[in-house]
């Protein structure tokens, strides 16, 4: 029962937000009891903590999922950025809006959990790229990696990027390629040119 109502809360959540829903809601769509739901949860906030860690897992799998049948490593990126967004929507409503403002311990948890994925993901990324000659040889992946982590954070932050001005796909779509135009070779800034549909030298 516990797994169904991980997965059911995940759904709402998503779907939702984090403030939005609460454990009324969840009991009610469960069709059962608070009492019952506390029994497996203690409070909205453990719940919650057990959902995103969750979503944080099931994301990972998808990226190394993606990481292991990828060859090229600007279209991993790519393809990594598409199953994210999947995950975020941009408004103030948004799951990663409400956990950041009203739940900060929980995400600063998966945030942390996150950011040493993501470095590991970011350098084994790097090191495909500068073997196959499509990222300059002479990158320092510790810097580069921890800069990635810290742009995604940063477009996240609705005060500095608001969706009314930077919609969430495009802003997504002008890091990734701001972060690789940084790091490729020529050859690698031309696939990365076909990707982008650009003709930038």
């Amino acid at each position: 029962m516990k797994t169904e109502i991980l997965e059911k809360s995940m759904e709402m959540f998503l779907d939702l937000g984090f403030k939005s829903v609460t454990m009324d809601d969840i009991s009610s769509e469960m069709g059962m009891s608070k009492k019952t739901l506390y029994s497996y949860f203690k409070n909205k906030e453990e719940l919650i903590t057990e959902v995103t860690l969750k979503i944080s897992d099931t994301v990972c799998e998808g990226i190394d999922h993606i990481c292991s049948t990828s060859s090229n490593p600007i279209e991993e990126l790519y393809d990594i950025k598409k199953m994210i967004l999947q995950y975020i929507k941009g408004d103030k409503t948004s799951p990663i809006h409400q956990l950041h403002r009203y739940y900060p311990r929980v995400y600063q948890k998966v945030n942390a959990i996150q950011f040493e994925y993501m470095k590991e993901c970011i350098n084994k990324n790097l090191e495909l790229g500068m073997e196959q000659g499509l990222y300059r040889d002479n990158l320092d992946k510790e810097f580069v990696s921890r800069i990635y982590h810290v742009g995604l954070q940063g477009i996240k932050d609705l005060h500095l990027f608001p969706n009314t001005q930077f919609p969430v796909q495009k802003l997504h779509d002008q890091y990734l390629e701001y972060h690789l135009r940084g790091i490729v070779t020529p050859a690698g800034r031309k696939i990365l040119n076909l990707i982008t549909n650009t003709n930038h030298d």
